[in-house]
């Protein structure tokens, strides 16, 4: 029985419709755009105050927001990236899979609650709460900034790939395209059309690749050892074992590191808990994010292993050299044109979803933290704090889709993880002992983010990743891909000693002041 599956499992060279038009994708494409275009327009027509353009007037429920939470997090790097990486490299890829789902415990436990009720639109209002305003609130937009640009070259090398494949039009284009409907997005509807956005996102990626695992399954009896095993017959046992991608020990636990505490440092996955009434919500959110989460990453591991032996991965990279379109080709195989363009459309939905929210967080720390309460000193008009935003809006989108071109290639999973070891050294140290040292001063907060975020830059600029894969030269200065095993520690240690060697009377006179209101919350945070 096992061989005869086998026999009908090969991988063969695709005749693959990616890269010309095809009407059947188009139309799902189209179905998709005019359902978010008309929760936009509905969106916007509520979209009237600043608390309405960031956090949705407070009006989104538990329930409603897990799955948000869960939308804004399964982001191209999870669909396309993890089964990409999983088809080409074997076990090593799963790395990802394990490391972003373990991060949420942390947030569920550590975050989710003191940041509620401590903040009201970023996470720069809960570090800067009991500290001096200006230079905490500078030092977390300069890590908000670098953490959303380096998602949003991810989501946007994703976009770009797909696009490109499904219509038959050229890369820049294609990113170019994605840039505006974005824009469209965050500009009219703001935090309302972003939330039904990702809601909507959350149910179609969930849905399809549930249909896509249960038809590789059924190849293989429903037999996920069966499909194990008929990896490691055609490919080798090192597929099912550590090692292939990720070689260096100190690389792994840096990687695991960045994964799981980057998650609870993600500007636009906090900024999602002001938009919930109160913290008890914030906590329920996390909880039911977490299930569908845990749930989706359980299943890159048949769809990483499925593509691998039905598609293969010599199919899979000479489509796409970085492996992101290993899910649509699987889609492709096992269910035609029709489930391709399907597919491709869910796809398409995981990264407006995720643009959006992560334009939506940069804006933020350009228009609240900086401009509201640096520039203005607190001061700025309701109006002139949404005109900001949308100023704002429009240049990281910009920036957006040029970094998009320039990053045309990498692995989706793997630009992302680097944005993950940013927001790990910069905003999750910032955040604990702001919250819960009562030592802390303003100069060590300070000293910990930009030298988290400054350190973390340098040496994914000195790493293999630039140095090789980009700027193609022979080695590296940096010898780890990714800095988190060092950055994070450095951040802690730095933000501890500067504390203990300098003396800030208001922020540890604040600090049961936070603590209360940390335990308690408000009907509305100041």
């Amino acid at each position: 029985m096992l061989a005869i599956l086998f026999q009908t499992s090969e991988p063969t060279t695709p005749t693959t419709v990616l890269g010309e038009p095809n009407a059947v994708s188009m139309a799902f494409f189209l179905v998709f755009i005019a359902i978010t275009l008309g929760i936009t327009a509905w969106a916007a027509r509520r979209t009237r105050t600043t608390e309405e353009f960031y956090a949705a007037g407070r009006t989104i429920s538990a329930g409603q927001n897990g799955f948000a939470l869960a939308g804004d997090y399964m982001s191209a790097a999870s669909f396309l990236g993890i089964a990409g990486l999983v088809s080409t490299t074997g076990f090593d890829g799963l790395i990802y899979s394990t490391g972003w789902l373990v991060g949420w415990p942390v947030v569920l436990f550590l975050i989710a609650e003191p940041l509620r009720n401590l903040g009201r639109y970023t996470f720069a209002d809960v570090v800067s709460f009991r500290l001096r305003q200006g230079p905490v609130r500078i030092a977390a937009a300069a890590g908000t900034l670098s953490t959303v640009v380096f998602y949003l070259i991810a989501q946007m090398v994703g976009a770009g790939g797909l696009i490109k494949l499904m219509f038959g039009l050229s890369y820049e284009l294609a990113v170019a395209i994605v840039g505006a409907a974005m824009l469209a997005y965050v500009l009219f509807g703001g935090m309302i059309a972003t939330t039904w956005v990702q809601i909507v996102k959350a149910f179609l990626l969930l849905s399809g690749a549930s249909l896509l695992a249960l038809l590789v399954l059924a190849r293989f009896g429903f037999s996920p050892t069966a499909l194990f095993n008929a990896a490691a017959e055609r490919y080798g046992a090192a597929m099912l074992a550590p090692g292939k991608q990720v070689s260096n020990p100190l690389d792994a636990i840096s990687l695991g590191m960045a994964l799981m505490f980057g998650t609870a440092g993600l500007p636009h996955i906090l900024m999602r808990f002001y938009t919930v009434p109160d913290a008890k919500a914030a906590r329920q959110s996390v909880f039911y994010a977490t299930g569908l989460i845990g749930f989706f990453y359980l299943m890159t591991f048949i769809l990483g292993f499925g593509a691998m032996v039905l598609v293969g991965p010599d199919s899979i990279k000479a489509i796409d050299a970085g492996g992101n379109m290993a899910a649509p080709l699987l889609a492709e195989t096992l269910g035609g044109t029709p489930f391709l363009g399907f597919i491709a459309a869910v796809a398409f939905a995981t990264i407006l979803a995720v643009v959006a929210g992560l334009t939506l967080s940069g804006a933020a720390a350009l228009s609240h933290d900086l401009w509201v309460h640096v520039a203005r000193k607190g001061h700025a008009p309701a109006q002139e704090q949404l005109r900001v935003a949308r100023i704002a809006t429009v240049l990281l989108g910009v920036i957006a889709v040029l970094l998009g071109i320039t990053f045309k290639g990498q692995n989706v999973a793997f630009m992302v993880s680097l944005a993950f070891a940013i927001a790990a050294s910069s905003n999750f140290p910032a955040i604990l002992l702001s919250v819960f040292w009562k030592r802390c001063t303003t100069q060590g907060v300070v000293a910990s983010m930009v030298l988290g975020t400054a350190s973390t830059l340098l040496l994914i600029y000195l790493s293999p990743t630039i140095q090789i894969d980009i700027l193609k030269h022979d080695s590296a200065w940096f010898p780890l891909k990714n800095p988190a095993l060092l950055t994070i520690p450095l951040s802690f240690v730095v933000g501890i000693a500067v504390s203990l060697a300098t003396q800030d009377a208001a922020a540890e006179s604040g600090f049961e002041h936070a603590q209360r209101r940390m335990a308690m919350g408000v009907s509305e945070a100041s």
